[in-house]
């Protein structure tokens, strides 16, 4: 069975009703209160629930409404990832959005974080229970596509957001990487050393990640102008944008379902002018693979040398992609969800984190279902700050092509 049959309306709808004095911010926060009593105890989404600090959080909000704020996301319920989440949820909150709790994330020593572990126990499938979410913002996911949150916060150091998305059926964004620049001494412990992570959303309206953008932009850090590589010149001719099609990136080794699913998803796209899709445009791009150097930068005293090296060559042939194309789509994941158990050898992120190594945006769209009955995703990857351009095509695919 499918957990959360009652969907929720775009965030931006609920926002724009507690504006208005048609709903009250109390009355939401209470609404996605009852749901996750109802269906947390099996899903496992939430490893807390803030109930009395989120009806604190609803009534402040609807007191700066009353007062005359103007809140772009005001009422708007949701969950954070993990129990430390509400430190990069600050410009959230203050747009109005309302935490009811910190979401699921894999417990000390999971393999390769393919699930959560909530208050409780272990975070399902909410399509299959016998299926894993896909980690590690695994509750966020779980929690958006069974309805208990309309919007959830994520972070993606490999996949993280994009993966348990395309496993989850919902819409999962991976903001632009910030690559620290290299170091002089050695780096305080809060920095990221790596560059890998990025933050993400989890929803199900791509209107709701424009919105949510829109309020963690300038958070951030977008760039105020398009770096080298960001997609053709302008021009007056409104033509959908030019996309490139990769099973593979030139190293994966997708299973069939997965990527057929993706495949028609991306045609499906064409079809409906949402992107000009030159065919045959498999094996245009060839990437090195990324696993040495991403496991390389996560491993104190590796040597670095080879993981620049493998930087720079794919940092090169993405320039290049985009500087004759607006989007690269690929399968999300090259398999379905796998079980609890884990997935044995296989890399599910054999096709995210290249661009965590890269730092390009990247986001996770539904692609279908498939013959178990879970979902599977089509991935967009755009050129580095291109949230804007790769969020208008998210948005037009849900618009004119809503069954893929």
């Amino acid at each position: 069975m499918r957990y959360g049959a009652l969907a929720w309306p775009p965030a931006v709808e609920i926002a724009a009703a507690v504006r208005a004095g048609r709903l009250s911010a109390l009355d939401v926060v209470g609404e996605a209160l009852a749901r996750i009593a109802r269906v947390d105890p099996s899903l496992c989404a939430f490893a807390e629930v803030w109930e009395e600090r989120a009806l604190a959080w609803a009534r402040e909000v609807d007191a700066r409404v009353a007062a005359g704020a103007r809140l772009p996301l005001a009422g708007v319920p949701i969950g954070v990832k993990g129990r430390h989440g509400l430190r990069t949820a600050g410009p959230l909150v203050a747009a109005g959005c309302v935490p009811v709790g910190a979401t699921a994330v894999p417990g000390p020593g999971t393999p390769w974080q393919t699930w959560g572990l909530g208050a409780h126990g272990r975070t399902v499938n909410p399509w299959r229970a016998d299926r894993t979410p896909g980690g590690s913002s695994a509750g966020s996911a779980a929690a958006v596509a069974a309805g208990l949150v309309p919007l959830a916060t994520g972070s993606d150091g490999a996949g993280s957001v994009r993966i348990p998305a395309a496993w989850c059926g919902v819409i999962g964004l991976k903001t632009t990487n910030r690559r620290p620049p290299p170091p002089e001494g050695p780096p305080p412990a809060s920095r990221d050393r790596t560059g890998l992570a990025a933050p993400g959303v989890l929803i199900h309206h791509a209107a709701d990640a424009e919105a949510y953008w829109r309020v963690m932009a300038p958070k951030a850090g977008a760039d105020p102008v398009p770096s080298a590589g960001a997609g053709p010149a302008p021009s007056a001719d409104p033509a959908p944008p030019v996309a490139v099609f990769s099973a593979d990136l030139g190293f994966a080794d997708p299973d069939p379902e997965p990527l057929a699913l993706a495949r028609a998803a991306a045609g499906r796209l064409a079809e409906a002018g949402v992107v000009r899709l030159p065919r045959p445009s498999d094996g245009l791009l060839r990437l090195a693979d990324p696993a040495p150097a991403w496991l390389a930068l996560r491993t104190p005293g590796s040597d670095l040398r080879a993981a620049a090296r493998v930087r720079n060559v794919n940092d090169r042939l993405l320039a290049g992609l985009f500087s004759r194309a607006d989007l690269l789509l690929t399968p999300t994941t090259p398999n379905a969800a796998h079980g609890h158990e884990g997935p044995g050898d296989r890399y599910s992120t054999a096709l995210t984190w290249a661009f965590n190594l890269s730092g390009h945006p990247a986001i996770s769209v539904p692609a279908g279902l498939g013959a178990d009955g879970c979902p599977v995703g089509l991935q967009m990857v755009a050129a580095h700050g291109g949230e804007s351009a790769l969020l208008a095509a998210a948005r037009a695919a849900q618009d004119t092509c809503a069954h893929i």
